[in-house]
């Protein structure tokens, strides 16, 4: 008796072990397409740093279900149409949940309508910013599964325009990316920034990766503006304002949201944009802020500065709370539970280990949680769209300085008046 109790005991026992080795090893997957290299390639590295971390962190705090998140990273090389073949295999070969990606519009777009949409599986960009989602979403063709943790340009725009009257620039060039995300920025730009009493004497779109960008700064050039609106990202947009800079334009800038970024100054050189100002797509810090801002680098070698670093941090933990909330890894569920992520009734939750510990408990007890995150507290309504403040910024020594900030009252009070 004494022996088959032993048995039966060492038998459990083995069973246990086998069953918290198995809960160790399993994983939940989702699928990242980023733009790791091409012209958006500086925001896609951080971008997929920024998820990593998330990931981590979650996993350190006990993982969803026993189980930790893992990502499958694809190149999209910043282009649609590679893009799509990677979501396409992450979805109907790996069964993926999730996409997070793209970076930049013209990624996120035909990942939209073509894979994940009519798969009804959860996309979420950290950094589109086109309108045209927003109107996918109203128009009925994204089946209610898109998100991003990003303002539209439609409100960018706005801001935009009234940070160029602000400092001075009453006659502009305009030099922008010709796809869906350049083209859509200067729209909104255009109509509020005539309404202010603005100018625009040329609009020159260019297509990207160009060897030069001479023929398209000399139509820019013309009617004497007292500045250039460059839309751009930093490779490219490093070729025009250098160009520009030799022949002869001023030497006063309004840029992007993405051309925040050291790798354009340093290639244009400081000393040349002295007068360079620009919008970006703003925080309301809050205790997550802080945590990112302290160990984002030392996590991931690259600037917590990125202008696609912070809120693809939240679109990882967004996301990891989303899953965790489901129960399941059922696409249906977890876009429910994206926004019971932030449910505005819940228990305040921050970035880091011990945060995400809180949060799983409280899930667990099947309590609600609001998720405020480095960019801050936000809330996506129908069309997956959040509201925020505006960053404006400007180039000081060779670094890229906080000027000021247009809160979401003042660009919605903006814009009503405008229309």
């Amino acid at each position: 008796m004494k022996k088959t109790i032993l048995q039966i005991t060492t038998a459990l026992a083995l069973l246990t072990a086998a069953g918290a080795a198995q809960a160790a090893d399993c994983k939940i997957t989702v699928g990242l397409v980023m733009e790791l290299t091409g012209p958006a390639g500086e925001y896609g590295q951080a971008g997929a740093k920024s998820v990593e971390m998330a990931f981590r962190d979650i996993n350190d705090a006990g993982g969803v279900r026993g189980c930790d998140l893992a990502t499958d990273t694809r190149d999209s090389q910043s282009q649609g149409n590679i893009a799509v073949d990677a979501a396409t295999q992450l979805v109907q070969v790996k069964k993926v949940p999730v996409i997070i990606g793209g970076i930049i519009s013209s990624v996120s777009i035909p990942i939209l309508t073509s894979v994940t949409a009519p798969a009804k599986i959860v996309q979420v960009s950290p950094a589109s910013s086109s309108p045209t989602l927003t109107a996918l979403g109203r128009d009925g063709k994204t089946n209610g599964i898109f998100f991003r943790t990003i303002t539209s340009d439609a409100l960018q725009g706005v801001a935009a325009a009234k940070y160029a009257i602000d400092k001075g620039f009453k006659k502009l060039s305009v030099i922008h990316v010709n796809n869906d995300f350049g083209v859509n920025m200067v729209a909104e730009f255009s109509r509020a920034y005539k309404a202010l009493g603005g100018t625009i004497v040329s609009d020159t779109p260019y297509n990207e990766k160009q060897s030069s960008y001479a023929s398209e700064v000399t139509a820019a050039m013309a009617g004497e503006p007292d500045g250039l609106y460059l839309v751009s990202t930093p490779v490219d947009g490093a070729t025009i304002a250098r160009t520009w800079i030799s022949q002869g334009g001023v030497q006063k800038f309004l840029l992007n949201d993405g051309m925040n970024s050291p790798d354009f100054i340093e290639s244009v050189g400081a000393d040349y944009l002295k007068d360079a100002y620009g919008t970006s797509s703003g925080t309301s810090p809050t205790a997550s802020t802080e945590y990112f801002t302290k160990n984002y680098k030392e996590f991931s070698g690259i600037e917590p500065s990125n202008p696609a670093a912070d809120r693809s941090y939240d679109a990882g933990a967004i996301v990891g709370l989303a899953i965790a909330i489901a129960g399941s890894e059922e696409p249906a569920k977890i876009k429910d539970a994206m926004y019971k992520a932030v449910d505005p009734a819940g228990t305040p939750i921050y970035a880091g280990k011990d945060e995400f510990a809180k949060a799983l408990g409280l899930i667990k007890d099947g309590k609600p949680i609001r998720y405020e995150g480095v960019i801050g507290p936000v809330a996506f309504d129908k069309y997956g769209d959040i509201t925020g403040p505006f960053r404006l910024w400007k180039i000081v020594d060779g670094k890229v300085t906080t000027d000021g900030e247009m809160t979401t009252d003042d660009v919605n009070a903006l814009q009503a008046k405008l229309q």
